[in-house]
């Protein structure tokens, strides 16, 4: 494909020219055009559709979230939820993807040129993915052009992509890890994974063994997100907090902007939240989970690799497999995108693969077969 082409709609004049001077910076997207509300939005969408929204959600004249169920039922796009921090914006964006929007992050924060050099990634990821989605449900504006696309460029990608190993060491060759450890099931998403877990968590009985999740999303929407699974679950969910233990019947979120580890401790596990770099360009990192989980239980462990862009959590999950782990990846047909799931298989990471419906089946199994179901 040419250049994903981006319309920006944000009340913000400051906003407007933030994000697209960080979108700018990547050579395979192009802002074509901004709006201060949803009418002059859809004034220039009735001269072209873009490939991809970028949508604030509050705005003047009409709300996001209403400007958004109007693009779903007469046409629909990919769409980037750029969000605020506070709560009622996790509710609303939340919201949002259950309406159909592809991505949600947060409005950047440039504290410092790290800070910016991150947004930026973060801005482009969310944009590639969102177009990564138009494109397989044929949305956009590329998805109805009839001339053959040009390749985009690859994305801008400043400093180094970082690996779990800027957080932690690698397991210990030939370490071993006690026997008779609980069952413990790590599992990993991101575009698309909110959906996914959503149908995934509601099938898992009470006496499922403890499960830790690291879905990529931004500061304070994991909150919300686990509220969110909690009232759709069995299970007790909620957002992990630093010293959790973990417990049969209990799914912890790893926070937005907050790597979460598993430590053994005793014969159970605790949970450790800590800050450091961006690694896979992400935090919470599924890669740093994995990575931590594979140390702590080693055989006793299922990673679980669900829907997402990108390759986080793949060596990591490798590194599970190593130590004895069970592993599993999302296939290709339930995923939205298959990405992660896709580099695990081709790592040879993932032990099989299975559809998003028979995700639960695969954890019962490893439940019973751990003697806990």
């Amino acid at each position: 494909m040419g250049k994903i082409e981006v319309l920006i709609v944000d009340d913000s004049p400051a906003a407007r020219r933030l994000l697209t001077d960080l979108l700018s910076e990547d050579p395979g997207i192009a802002v074509i055009g901004t709006a201060n509300d949803p009418f002059e939005a859809a004034a220039k969408m009735r001269e072209g559709l873009p490939d991809v929204l970028m949508l604030d959600l509050e705005l003047p004249r009409m709300d996001g979230l209403t400007f958004l169920g109007k693009i779903m039922q007469q046409h629909p796009l990919p769409v980037v939820i750029c969000s605020s921090h506070t709560e009622a914006g996790s509710r609303n964006a939340l919201k949002a993807l259950e309406m159909g929007a592809s991505e949600v992050i947060a409005k950047p924060r440039l504290t410092s040129p790290a800070a910016r050099a991150e947004a930026q990634i973060r801005l482009s990821d969310a944009v590639r993915a969102a177009a990564h989605v138009g494109r397989r449900k044929g949305l956009g504006a590329q998805a109805t052009t009839r001339t053959p696309p040009k390749p985009a460029p690859a994305p801008l990608q400043p400093g180094p992509k970082l690996t779990a190993d800027a957080i932690l060491p690698p397991p210990r060759a030939g370490g071993v890890v006690p026997a008779g450890l609980p069952p413990l099931i790590a599992i990993g998403a991101s575009t698309g994974g909110t959906e996914a877990l959503a149908t995934l968590l509601p099938q898992l009985p009470a006496t499922t063994p403890p499960l830790v999740i690291t879905q990529h999303m931004p500061e304070k929407f994991t909150t919300t997100f686990a509220r969110r699974l909690d009232g759709l679950s069995p299970m007790t969910v909620r957002e992990a907090r630093h010293g959790d233990r973990t417990e049969p019947g209990l799914a912890l979120i790893a926070p937005g902007d907050r790597h979460m580890l598993v430590r053994r401790q005793g014969r159970g596990y605790r949970i450790e939240l800590i800050d450091g770099p961006y690694v896979a360009r992400h935090r919470p990192s599924v890669d740093v989970l994995f990575r931590s989980v594979a140390i702590a239980a080693g055989s006793a462990a299922m990673g679980v690799i669900m829907t997402g862009m990108g390759d986080d959590g793949a060596r990591g999950m490798l590194e599970m497999r190593a130590a004895g782990g069970d592993t599993v990846a999302q296939d290709e047909a339930s995923c939205i995108v298959w990405g992660m799931p896709g580099e695990a298989v081709r790592l040879g990471a993932a032990i099989r693969q299975a559809p998003l419906d028979r995700l639960a089946q695969e954890i019962t199994r490893f439940a019973v077969k751990a003697g806990v179901a």
